[in-house]
């Protein structure tokens, strides 16, 4: 029903869901200020949010990282919130994804120098794989763990792993 003031009543928001609202939009600012500025500039901000998520990863004191992260929050509200939010999801998952692959990767690494049947269960499963070079630095990698020397092969064998895969 509408009032003589002209607002409807689907458009009143209380006071704590702004606040919540604002909270959130701090909250996003303060996951973009962790990001490298190279990373930042891939998202398509204003020039004076940009400069501000700048000037706070340069602050050290507390007080001036709150202030600085409430006037981000300001700031953010006057920009198109959805394509920020939608690329921080996506470099989260991009971030879980490439997590996952190099545990994958570490897991493969330790079977191969444990086992001598995980071999052709990575040749089967990655055939362009250069299965002599694999061979050599398991075995240096073996001979490095029994002298306790540093690993050196057991690094260089997992390069080779994520190269083969593409990774």
């Amino acid at each position: 029903m509408e009032e003589e003031s002209g607002f409807d009543d689907s458009e009143i928001v209380s006071k704590s869901q702004r606040k919540r609202e604002m909270t959130a939009l701090q909250d996003m600012g303060v996951e973009l200020v962790k990001l490298p500025r190279a990373r930042l500039e891939k998202f398509d901000l204003p020039e004076n949010l940009l400069s501000a998520l700048v000037e706070a990863q340069r602050l050290n004191s507390h007080g001036a990282i709150r202030r600085q992260m409430q006037y981000i929050g300001k700031l953010m509200r006057d920009v198109e919130i959805e394509p920020i939010a939608e690329q921080l999801a996506a470099l989260r998952g991009e971030s879980a994804a490439a997590k996952a692959e190099f545990h994958a990767l570490e897991h493969w690494r330790t079977r191969l120098i444990a086992d001598d049947q995980a071999l052709s269960a990575w040749l089967s499963a990655h055939p362009e794989s250069d299965a002599q070079q694999i061979r050599q630095l398991i075995r240096n990698a073996r001979k490095e763990a029994a002298e306790g020397k540093p690993p050196k092969s057991s690094r260089a064998l997992f390069r080779l792993l994520r190269d083969s895969t593409g990774g």
